[in-house]
């Protein structure tokens, strides 16, 4: 059961995937919800604090290198009209539109990608950290109601 869960901590620090890919591949491996959220949570959050202070330094160092510049040039781009276009339509309520951002589980809008937006924004650290992790725990919610469901729905239907 350790494995299981060393993988759910894994799939969750994936960018992309992260808790809306852990919760789910927890939940069809039989493991209990409550402490499969838990360390989806902490694998989730764990990449934060070095995206938000390390990430568009990179991304800016590596504009301009070969191989790796033109990907580099379009994060740092994709990244900066996203933040204006959050910011634009959130006006003084960023820290809500950030939560959201996070929080409701589409494709990309995970805490990589909002803490990166967040960054852009130039959002203080410890906001941008707190609105990533109230919207990681909404997803982890969502997904957790989810995948209970669908499994339970799934294992209903099987069983009898």
């Amino acid at each position: 059961m350790l494995k299981k869960y060393f993988l759910v901590f894994l799939i969750s620090m994936v960018p992309l995937i992260e808790l809306r890919g852990a919760i789910p591949y927890s939940q069809a491996f039989g493991m209990p919800l409550w402490s499969s959220y838990l360390v989806a949570i902490v694998g989730n959050m764990l990449p934060v604090p070095f995206i938000y202070l390390f990430a568009r330094k990179v991304l800016i160092w590596g504009a301009d290198k070969p191989l790796i510049g033109k990907f580099f040039t379009y994060c740092l781009d994709k990244g900066e009209k996203g933040g204006k276009k959050l910011q634009a339509k959130a006006g003084r309520g960023l820290f809500i539109a950030l939560l959201l951002f996070v929080g409701i589980p589409l494709p990309g809008t995970g805490a990589w990608t909002g803490t990166l937006a967040a960054s852009f924004l130039d959002m203080d650290f410890k906001s941008s950290v707190m609105a990533v992790m109230g919207g990681v725990l909404l997803a982890g919610i969502i997904m957790g109601l989810a995948s209970a469901g669908l499994f339970g729905a799934l294992n209903h239907f099987i069983l009898g």
